[in-house]
Order: structure tokens, then sequence, then C-alpha cells
């Protein structure tokens, strides 16, 4: 699609240049975790902010407050772990009453979700996505650095107790926990809640990245020998996952395929991470300073910067470039 350079404020609103319709905020809180999965806060990519440099509440909530004037409808809040941070669940219920806001998801490793899932349900958090890459202590243990898969259940049954919608996320990469898809599925499907296999997506690119990426085909193949698949059409507030409902379960499968698909024609995300930087795309390096913008009086200009930076986001992203000139990052670091 052809883009434009004219930007006119006054009638856009969130729509890009290639005519996308931009609902959908993804609001880091905070950097910081208390896991390190090699794909999202390796070690070796483990600078953090410093306390001063993330946003304090009042700000995130005055940037969430123009983003939903704007035109967003959906928030996601994210990190790093969001639970880790102090206060946030106080954050969460002020936002939740924001006029505008259709539905307020979180983003979790599931590890706090013991103590506070009754906490973020009276808080009016809509659903969950959990992260959870395998049902074997030792293999979970590799994966995120930490010993902590059975507080993971526990927490997401305490959040199911409570009454809120859950989704799990797998990333699932080849000789690593690849022999887990189905037995994932099978427990997604024992709870009635839905599972989404994410491609593994290389940002810092470690020694044979690429042997470890699993298509989103080739997950999709493997399913289809042991259910019938029936895809779902698309719902307004979805992100780009391709949804699947299993024949016969309540249970339906999203498939997120940045490698091996493009699913840029359905992204309608932006990114605000904790220092108050906001990225159109997850792979572009471009980004705009919003704090400037914060500040008694400045919400037009702030509701202006947001459709600036959504009418130039990038017709697709760059994740397949060479090696040169790419610049590796720390998903948390962004807000995933």
């Amino acid at each position: 699609m052809e883009r434009h350079s004219d930007f006119r404020a006054s009638n856009i609103k969130l729509i890009d240049s290639c005519g996308r319709k931009i609902n959908y905020l993804r609001l880091s809180v905070t950097d910081r975790c208390n896991m390190c999965c090699h794909y999202c806060a390796p070690r070796e990519h483990g600078e953090q902010l410093e306390q001063n440099e993330l946003l304090s509440f009042a700000d995130l909530e005055s940037l969430t407050r123009s983003a939903i004037a704007a035109g967003i409808q959906k928030v996601r809040i994210t990190g790093g772990e969001p639970l880790v941070r102090p206060g946030v669940i106080e954050f969460l219920a002020r936002i939740r009453k924001l006029p505008g806001l259709q539905r307020l998801v979180l983003t979790t490793n599931g590890m706090l979700l013991p103590f506070f899932a009754g906490q973020l349900a009276a808080a009016g958090v809509d659903s969950l996505n959990v992260s959870l890459d395998s049902l074997n202590p030792e293999r979970f243990k590799e994966i995120t650095g930490v010993a902590g898969l059975g507080r993971v259940l526990a927490g997401i049954d305490a959040a199911l107790d409570a009454g809120i919608r859950v989704k799990l996320n797998m990333v699932p990469m080849r000789g690593i926990n690849d022999d887990e898809i189905l037995k994932l599925l099978n427990y997604a499907c024992e709870r009635g809640i839905s599972l989404r296999f994410i491609e593994y997506m290389p940002v810092y690119r470690p020694v044979n990245w690429q042997n470890r990426i699993i298509s989103g085909t080739e997950i999709l193949e493997r399913l289809s020998r042991e259910f019938d698949l029936e895809e779902q059409a698309r719902l307004p507030l979805d992100g780009p996952a391709k949804y699947y409902r299993l024949a016969g379960k309540q249970t339906t499968v999203g498939l997120i395929s940045p490698v091996f698909e493009h699913i840029c024609n359905a992204c309608n995300r932006i990114r605000i991470t904790s220092a108050g930087r906001m990225r159109s795309c997850l792979f572009s390096d471009q980004e705009l300073d919003l704090r400037p913008f914060l500040g008694l009086g400045q919400e037009q200009e702030l509701i202006c910067a947001f459709q600036k930076v959504i009418f130039d986001k990038p017709e697709s992203h760059h994740l397949h470039q060479q090696d040169q000139g790419y610049r590796s990052f720390a998903m948390s670091a962004v807000g995933g």
C-alpha cells in the first residue's frame, strides 16, 4: 500500500498511513522482572532503568487517559513483570475507571498470581495472559532461570477461581520445549482456557538462533494431526493473532507468527515503555519521548503526538534484515 507523508492531526484520529486502525495500547509499567527468560530478558542484556527514569503512575495514567481520548479502546499492562512494581493494583483500578476504556488486560509470568489474583479481579482487570513455556519443573527453570513452576500453576488456578479470564502464552523452541506443544494444549483444554503459540522472535540473536524457530504453519500442522481446527474471525479488539477453535472443546488456539508470516497488515498496536517512550512497532528503533508532553494543559499536544507516531507506523517490521545494522534489545525493555 502506498504511504502518504501528509499528516493533518485534525482529521486523522488513530489511523496510520496504511489505513490500519490502531485501538490497542501496550503500556509497560516496569522493565524489571523476577524471571530472566532467555528469549525476553537474558542476563547478558540485563541493563535496567534507574528508578528515577521510570514514569510515575500518575504520569502513566495521564498518558493512558490521553491515549483513550485519542481513540485507544484496549490497554494491556506489561513489563518486565508488572506485578513486581509496588502500587500497580491501585493504578489498575484507576485505569479501569477511565471513560472510554473497553478492555483492561495484563500480561504476567504468573509467579505472583497466588497473592494478587483476587486483587486483580477486584481492580477490574478483564483478562490475563500468562507466560508458560513448560510443564516440566527442570525445563521451566532452564528457560526462566527460576524454580517457580508450582507457583505459576497455582497462580493460574487462583486467577480462574477469582473469575478472571486466562490465556496462556507459549513460545515453542525447537529442541528446547517443542515436545510439549500438545502437553500444554491438553493442560489448557482441561481448564477450558485458551493457549497462544508465539513464534520465537530473535530480538537479540544468540548463536544459532535460526535453529530455535518453529513456524506457525508447522505448529498448526502438528495440532491438526490431533484436533479438528476451525479458524475464528478476528474481533475488533483482538491483536494480530489468528485464532482456531478446537472441535468439541471450550479451548481456542492462537497463533502469532511474526517471523514466517508478516502479521503486520493486521497490527493494531502501539507501545509505551516504562520510561515514557512510544514506539509504533516492536522492531523499530524509532521512538518518541512523551515526557515533554506531560503536564497541565498539554493533553491536545499529547493526542497529536500519538496521532503523528501512529500515522508514521512502518508498513512492516524488519525482523528479517541481516545482522549488519540490526540493533538487538531485551524484550522486557520495551514491554514485549
